[in-house]
């Protein structure tokens, strides 16, 4: 052992990974065509170079053409796998770390409208409400074609140079069948424990054939489904005992089932969760099975993570999501920057995303999935330049750090006194307090690159024009935009509720015309004062922009608070009426409207981007402003010249262009401000 047990060697079997620090099994849906092709590759060298132990690729890789892909995961029964495989652990290796990947039939955890439009198959008609899928049971001969399925794709892992392979055993087709929640079967495959494990170990037993004896095999599975008709952590017990008898090697232990959203964002804890709500539990277990184990559930920071390690809990600890915040965590710990971590916060863009923006993004690395085409690491510019950033959020923040990596010379105003713009907002709602790392450590990083802050100063374009600045970049956000109807002006907006400057009584109406976290967050300030409060949206559903774990959440928020939730309703008009305000709603192509009476009513509808320094300093730009789409994704500095006799260029980035999220204002600012 080393002083600092995470940096520690383990033997698993005969793999000696360099540290306890594991990259989970996780489907980032970068594949192409079903396979791993460059970006999929790219994604996980990264990790590789940033000195994890071991990273898992194919989170639900799947094994049989009939479990369709239903969040872009990798199809390993392609033969044309083999050398996208072994190109990956090539370079993976290259970079001294182990990668293995997971292996599963999705069973009825999939859609029957997708892909190839299969119907799904289960140990049961049963079906599973996050992919609404209603599944057939699957007979005999199925059975036995999907065990050589599983180990068909084992072989054609080991042939793709890889260091073993975890088969899926919580909520997809292998522990369907030793649930008894989902087990109905009266044949030979349930009823008893010998019949619920007959297919699971026909499966283990069949890759072992296929493999050998060396190749790792493992097992993520649930341990304890926590409901009264699933699996009990004895039984569980029984069912790895057998497993490790009929040659499983390690387990990945989970606590939970994952049938609902709700369920799965215990498994997957979001942010406003307790830290490593499981960690003891898989301790537990540890203690009662005869291999190594390894366990992954919101251990985001390096303290807990060492814990773990240390106190034995675990042999290897999963920061799947810090590794997608900081692919260089561990190369981080070894050389004693732990500061310089950029944390994870638990947003959840990197799982939600999969299904809002058809792929895997960390709310705060813009190169996360994209290392193809935006480095993780920043170079120096050929020559510095002096340059400005107006506005302290996270637009300004992330470029006065990235013109900092680039050795210029960077000045940051912000016209309040504290910096975090519209995250410092959002983190007052306790659900949502973790956001604020996404400041705290730009911050830090600021200050280490000597990016000098002029907090509390409203800066004049005059000031700006005549300082010598070589590039101003502007940050200056947006304000609440809640001119949506005929006499909104009589309403108040989000931006009021969370900073407390408005606290309503009586009956409230929140009309949520944006679909994001902003009017839930207000919603929840706001319950504790209000007697009675209506949800009013133009959306089919509440805040479609929120991902599935997070909203989860809400969702028993609303429920606990009784909010009244009315779909498919567009604001018209807001008046008085008799001492209270009445609001008019119609239904796009209907002829009657409703009306709604209300104490205050709040307005949610995004920001109007803030941009009189901007218009104030165009003329006098060598650009005009213009950013070309062209050089800003090809990561080039930037070409267009309108004006000769400009003095300097002029930018604008985040909210201050149009109103979007975290995410976008952050990538906005890293790819034009790494080419500056």
């Amino acid at each position: 052992m080393t002083a600092d047990p995470l940096t520690s060697p383990f033997t698993l079997k005969n793999l000696t990974l360099r540290n306890r620090i594991v990259s989970t099994s996780h489907e980032p849906a970068y594949g192409e065509d079903g396979l791993p092709g460059d970006r999929y590759r790219a994604y996980h060298v990264e990790k590789a170079r940033g000195g994890v132990g071991l990273t898992m690729i194919g989170g639900s890789a799947i094994v049989s053409p009939d479990s369709a892909p239903a969040f872009g995961n990798l199809q390993l029964f392609k033969d044309e796998v083999v050398p996208l495989l072994r190109r990956l652990s090539d370079d993976v290796h290259e970079h001294g770390a182990a990668v293995m990947t997971q292996l599963t039939h999705l069973g009825h955890r999939t859609s029957n409208y997708t892909h190839d439009w299969l119907p799904a198959v289960s140990v049961s008609a049963v079906r599973e409400s996050a992919h609404r899928a209603f599944a057939r049971p699957a007979d005999r001969l199925d059975l036995e074609r999907i065990a050589s399925d599983f180990a068909e794709a084992a072989v054609r892992c080991k042939e793709g140079g890889l260091d073993g392979v975890e088969l899926m055993a919580y909520g997809h087709l292998l522990d369907a069948f030793w649930t008894p929640a989902r087990n109905r079967r009266e044949d030979e495959y349930g009823g008893t424990f010998d019949n619920r494990m007959r297919f699971p170990l026909q499966v283990v037993r069949s890759i072992r054939a296929a493999v050998g004896e060396d190749f790792i095999v493992g097992a993520r599975m649930t341990f304890d489904e926590g409901r009264s008709d699933g699996l009990q952590p004895g039984e569980a017990l029984e069912i790895a005992h057998s497993l490790t008898a009929a040659g499983i090697d390690f387990f990945s232990v989970i606590k939970g089932f994952i049938d609902t959203d709700a369920e799965l964002a215990r498994v997957i804890p979001p942010m406003g969760t307790p830290a490593a709500p499981h960690l003891e539990f898989a301790g537990w277990v540890r203690k009662n099975v005869d291999v190594p184990v390894m366990h992954a559930a919101k251990i985001g920071d390096v303290a807990t993570a060492r814990y773990a390690i240390a106190e034995g809990l675990v042999d290897l600890v999963g920061m799947t999501r810090a590794l997608m915040a900081d692919p260089h965590l561990p190369n981080k710990i070894t050389a004693g920057r732990t500061d310089r971590i950029r944390p994870c916060v638990g947003a959840n863009m990197c799982i939600d995303g999969i299904y809002t923006s058809g792929a895997a993004h960390c709310a705060h690395n813009p190169s996360t999935g994209r290392e193809l085409r935006l480095p993780h690491r920043v170079a120096k510019a050929a020559a510095p330049q002096k340059t400005a950033v107006v506005g302290g959020g996270p637009a300004g923040l992330e470029a006065a750090r990235t013109l900092g990596e680039r050795g210029h010379d960077v000045v940051l105003f912000e016209a309040n006194p504290s910096l975090g713009g519209q995250i410092a907002l959002a983190a007052r709602s306790p659900r949502r307090r973790d956001l604020i790392g996404i400041v705290d450590w730009r911050i830090a990083e600021c200050k280490r690159l000597d990016v000098h802050f002029e907090l509390n100063h409203f800066v004049e374009p005059g000031e700006l024009a005549s300082a010598g600045f070589d590039t101003i970049v502007i940050a200056t956000g947006g304000l609440p935009d809640i001119g949506v109807a005929e006499g909104s002006g009589l309403a108040v907006d989000c931006w009021d509720i969370m900073s407390g400057t408005v606290r309503p009584h009586g009956d409230v109406l929140l009309y949520d015309d944006h679909g994001g976290h902003q009017a839930l967050d207000a919603l929840e300030a706001l319950a504790s004062t209000a007697a009675s409060i209506e949800l009013v949206t133009p959306e089919r559903t509440v805040s479609p922009d929120v991902g599935a774990l997070t909203m989860a959440g809400y969702l028993q928020m609303l429920a606990d608070h009784d909010v009244t939730i009315t779909p498919a309703r567009r604001l018209a008009r807001i008046e008085r009426a008799d001492g209270r305000l009445k609001a008019t709603f119609v239904v796009d192509g209907a002829h009657r409207a409703i009306e709604r009476y209300a104490d205050t009513i709040v307005i949610e509808h995004g920001t109007m981007p803030v941009t009189d320094v901007y218009d104030a300093l165009v003329d006098a730009s060598i650009n005009q402003g213009e950013i070309d789409t062209r050089d800003l994704l090809a990561l080039a500095p930037q070409s267009p010249v309108h004006n000769r006799d400009g003095r300097f260029r002029l930018y604008r980035v985040g909210d201050a262009v149009s109103s979007r999220n975290i995410h976008a204002a952050v990538l906005d600012s890293f790819r034009l401000c790494s080419a500056i």
